[in-house]
């Protein structure tokens, strides 16, 4: 079974008013097949979590470890996290102008698997995957992101994990922006990539509408850059009523 392990992760951005840190003692275990939802309020380094995992040179990681399956992913580039199995779709995806989504979508396939897929079956992949997600046929020739709505993003999204196939992903506030249609279907494209699979996901939201579709089978609250309390299903009901104030009170105490 494959595990993600986030151990006493430290992480820090700089700013205009210098260094800040972000992630202060993170631990989270991640297996095959779990799904974790983070929430959290507003700066509470949930997103930080996310870049951090995939390498984003922007945050730097002053202590602490992320392995997968035993290997340092920190000392990863970061191709060889997406390599070794891990995923992030990102909250703002960006455009890639010139770049066809056939085409990056290939390529990234192709660098994954360290052959390219066949042109038949890729391209029936392809098709398929769309078709389940709503997606015209037209948007396989558009450029990346470019133009896209920000619900058509999110759909290129999850278009992306279905086909590539990673161990893991992290989902960082995929729900936002949707309206009501383009949360199920994007929902039901995560449901189905981990159901053909079985890959691991740590799900980043405010919100529990999303879990409503995507059952998670623990819940991790971020307060201040640290884990502030964890349980099952049922803690996600309870901030849905409570909100964050009980934890917010306690950290600023």
């Amino acid at each position: 079974m494959s595990t993600l392990k986030i151990s006493d992760l430290h992480v820090s951005v700089e700013t205009d008013q210098g260094t800040k840190q972000i992630l202060r003692g993170v631990d989270l275990t991640i297996n095959e097949g779990e799904i974790h939802a983070v929430m959290g309020p507003n700066g509470s380094g949930k997103s930080t979590l996310a870049y951090a995992i995939a390498g984003h040179p922007k945050y730097t990681v002053d202590s602490g470890s992320i392995t997968l399956d035993g290997e340092e992913v920190l000392e990863m580039s970061v191709d060889e996290r997406a390599k070794a199995g891990l995923f992030l779709a990102m909250q703002y995806p960006v455009e890639i102008p010139g770049v066809t989504n056939s085409n990056f979508l290939r390529t990234a396939k192709t660098a994954i698997a360290g052959e390219a897929p066949a042109i038949r079956t890729w391209v029936k992949d392809v098709r398929g995957a769309m078709e389940k997600l709503r997606m015209d046929s037209s948007f396989a020739e558009r450029n990346v992101n470019e133009g896209f709505s920000g619900g058509e993003k999110k759909r290129n999204e999850i278009l992306q994990l279905e086909l590539l196939k990673p161990r893991f992903a992290v989902l960082d506030e995929t729900d936002s922006g949707l309206d009501v249609d383009a949360l199920k279907i994007v929902s039901e494209g995560v449901n189905r990539a981990k159901a053909e699979t079985g890959l691991g996901i740590l799900l980043i939201t405010h919100y529990t509408r999303i879990l409503r579709y995507i059952k998670p089978d623990f819940v991790h609250v971020f307060v201040a850059g640290r884990v502030a309390e964890e349980g099952g299903p049922e803690l996600a009901d309870q901030l849905e009523n409570e909100g964050y104030d009980r934890f917010l009170t306690s950290a600023s105490a």
